[in-house]
């Protein structure tokens, strides 16, 4: 270095940093980066996000703004590095300053795995947190599912009850130290503490995570308080244990996910690379769905039957970690942490007859009696229900299936600023959202609202959304029908307030939640296709063409209508929709004699008079036609399960041509596919057919989407509704349209299924009130 450089003149500058920035170590972070460069100034908390001043050697401050974002710790979220010059004020030394008050523009983080730091803590002997089920830091732990409140401090989480001990206390206030003010801090001498409760309710003496393992391995079923609720657990290569679960649960086939030790555990199960190992190992520890393998099935009796995916996650928590040590045998070092091991656990959300997750001790002891056989449970209240997260990999990232713990309350960045909205989602799959400027923040995963707990978790999750955001809401939206719960909760919460309330279309919403994450306002074509959603006319809409700009749309055309015989009870019994195409196809006197069930000659009648055999234009009840006509199934015992064994069979399988005569577009822009179900009633080879759907499909709707673009003069296209949780159609269609010049966008922040409406209701209705 020569004298002239030397003596550079020292330069200050005002440096904001907006983002999640907040309560994930981003002040001490700062304040390390200061000091290694030889920086004076100060770090702060306000209500934009973090501020600072910093002075120094030009080149000093210059490294300083350039590594903000480069090497921000781990939950840091950063959205933008702004800075000013500012005049040199000669001052001496670095210190982390009070925060300053106002009104939050940032947001509570959500929880996150266990970081490598302190798994090798829990796992050293010699550590003070040995094998301590609580521990965590600034870069890991529960965020979300302990927040009552803001600001984000410990009297208004549910670690309050929890005083810190004088170490812990050392380490909450060094800024060298990563628990520098890490809320969840806690150690065995002052944090929450396990316990065992056998079937009776009662604690028992020993090692709770010993006992709880030994009751597993034994066949046994162990509710397990987790982050944002219970689990049910059992071990997942037992087949009785499993078949007792099903039963308990009333789940006869829906698929169970797993835990595993690692992705190296997989290796009998399932394809784990690229993408889906990342996502796995990722700190939001999703279940990821994975490819099974052969053999899968028989290693794992009866865990996902019927499908081609595994859904199967690694330890988020240290409590899961713990499991699995006493699995290992407890080894002094941790490098079974990265060797196949051979416990798999079968984690089911703990939420008996489809309503909300458990999550309290009482609650668990009463409401999943009969369930579990034992509890390991602990002391620290859970403040916020919150899912699994559930994610397919793919080459543009992950898809969501359920978005929830991990990702919630994360950001969605919207297009444009405006009031806010609160959305109220559907009756399926139910979220709720409520934006704030130009963000929107979607609950966890609520369910289905059709029982009065799920209907209480959604006010729950409106209350806990409007108070962490600290917004009240400005206008509102839902759904179009009216009698859904999150309809009426929605008007009536409007009309206390005196606000206004959108009520936006079904399947709008699927396309406006797909544009605003992108960042598009139209206008665009959008394809949405889903089980139902009441149409404009008053008619079940489901395969549905649209052109969408701003917060308007027209529908330009739908699948071809089809009959449905019993009216819902079709949605769950595929050959009452397969009955229905063929007496649309002229071929009804087939119908009893095709079908072996006591109602078929019925159905045929029903169908023959119209009588109890409303019209929609639903594709979910094309696929569960499909089903039906290649005789997969007569009878589903879960929503969409159909469509997911046709998937399956026809990834089995493998790509099969299409044939272009197999649909038609008509003038008013309908699309035929009856030509298609008329091959299919012929088809004696089950995987082909679906296969042959599938293909077929693909071509018939990049053909009427195509047409549809050019006459429009318009080149993005939105996808949207749960029969893009297919991932054949979703890929194929995807690769078709970009062959053919057009640019699809597909939901990759939100589900594309229910989960995902609330988002759209909220962004259409911003765009109402701007």
């Amino acid at each position: 270095m020569n004298a002239v450089e030397t003596l550079m003149a020292p330069e200050r500058e005002r440096v904001r940093v907006r983002g999640t920035v907040q309560g994930v170590g981003f002040r001490p972070f700062v304040y390390r980066l200061a000091l290694q460069l030889s920086l004076a100034g100060w770090v702060l908390n306000d209500a934009e996000g973090v501020l600072a001043e910093v002075e120094g050697d030009p080149r000093a401050v210059e490294d300083f703004v350039s590594r903000l974002a480069a090497e921000a710790p781990p939950l840091a979220r950063v959205e933008s590095v702004e800075r000013q010059s500012r005049e040199p004020l000669g001052t001496r030394g670095f210190a982390i300053e009070a925060s300053r008050g106002g009104q939050a523009a940032t947001a509570v983080t959500p929880d996150a795995a266990t970081c490598p730091d302190c798994l090798a803590e829990l796992l050293d002997p010699k550590d003070r947190r040995h094998g301590y089920a609580f521990i965590n830091c600034t870069h890991c732990g529960p965020r979300f599912t302990i927040t009552r409140g803001v600001p984000y401090d410990r009297p208004l989480t549910t670690m309050a009850p929890f005083r810190m001990c004088p170490a812990c206390d050392a380490e909450y206030h060094d800024p060298l130290d990563r628990r520098f003010h890490a809320q969840p801090d806690a150690c065995p001498d002052c944090g929450p503490r396990l316990a065992f409760l056998g079937e009776d309710g009662l604690p028992r003496e020993g090692d709770p995570v010993a006992l709880a393992l030994a009751l597993v391995r034994a066949g046994k079923v162990v509710a397990v308080k987790g982050l944002g609720g219970f689990h049910l657990v059992c071990d997942a290569r037992n087949v009785r244990a499993v078949a007792r679960l099903r039963a308990a649960k009333h789940r006869e086939e829906k698929p169970f996910a797993v835990m595993v030790a690692n992705g190296a555990s997989l290796a009998d199960f399932a394809r784990v690379e690229g993408e889906a190992l990342r996502l796995l190992e990722s700190r939001e520890r999703p279940i990821v769905l994975l490819p099974k393998v052969t053999g899968c099935d028989e290693r794992l009796p009866g865990v996902a039957p019927g499908v081609s995916e595994l859904g199967a996650m690694l330890p988020y928590t240290p409590l899961h970690w713990l499991l699995f040590r006493e699995a290992a045998r407890t080894p002094a070092d941790a490098r079974w942490t990265r060797e196949p091991q051979d416990l798999v656990l079968v984690m089911t959300s703990a939420n008996p007859g489809g309503e909300p997750l458990v999550t309290g001790n009482e609650e668990a002891l009463k409401r999943l009696a009969g369930l579990a056989d034992a509890w390991l449970v602990h002391d620290r209240e859970i403040g916020a229900r919150c899912d699994d997260s559930v994610v397919r990999p793919t080459a543009g990232g992950a898809v969501f299936v359920r978005r929830a713990r991990g990702y919630t309350p994360r950001a969605i960045r919207l297009p444009r600023a405006g009031p806010s909205i609160l959305a109220g989602g559907g009756y399926l799959k139910n979220t709720v959202c409520l934006t704030r400027g130009n963000e929107a923040f979607l609950s966890p995963h609520i369910g289905d609202l059709d029982n009065g707990a799920s209907c209480e978790a959604l006010e729950e999750a409106v209350r806990h959304l409007i108070d962490i955001l600290e917004v009240e809401p400005e206008a509102c939206a839902r759904d179009l029908h009216p009698d859904f719960f999150s309809s009426r909760f929605i008007a009536a919460f409007a009309q206390e307030r005196g606000l206004a309330v959108t009520a936006v279309q079904h399947h709008h919403a699927h396309a406006a939640a797909v544009l605003a994450e992108h960042g598009r306002e139209g206008p665009a074509l959008a394809l949405s296709l889903d089980g139902v959603g009441l149409g404009t006319d008053g008619k079940a809409w489901g395969g549905e063409l649209l052109r969408v700009e701003g917060a308007d749309f027209r529908r330009l055309g739908h699948l071809g209508s089809i009959r449905l015989p019993g009216g819902d009870r079709a949605a769950r019994e595929p050959w009452r929709m397969a009955a229905s195409v063929l007496h649309a196809l002229g071929r009804g006197g087939e119908i009893a004699s095709r079908f072996e069930r006591p109602a078929a000659p019925v159905v045929a009648e029903m169908l023959q008079r119209g009588t109890n055999c409303p019209e929609t234009t639903s594709a979910g009840r094309w696929f569960d036609a499909a089903a039906g006509l290649l005789g997969l199934r007569d009878v589903t015992a879960f929503e969409g399960q159909a469509a997911m064994q046709l998937e399956a069979l026809a990834a089995s399988h493998g790509p099969v041509a299409a044939c272009p005569t197999l649909w038609g577009i008509g003038i008013d822009g309908t699309l035929d596919l009856l030509p298609l179900a008329a091959r299919l009633a012929e088809v004696k080879d089950a995987a082909y057919g679906a296969s042959l759907f599938h293909a077929t499909l693909v071509e018939a709707l990049t053909e009427w989407v195509v047409e549809a673009a050019r006459r429009e003069g318009l080149a993005t296209v939105a996808l949207g509704g749960g029969c893009f949780m297919n991932a054949i159609l979703s890929r194929g269609l995807e690769e078709r349209l970009r062959e053919s010049g057009l640019e699809p966008l597909g939901a990759r922040e939100v589900p594309a299924g229910d989960g995902g409406l609330a988002l759209g209701q909220a962004w259409v209705s911003l765009l109402e009130n701007c």
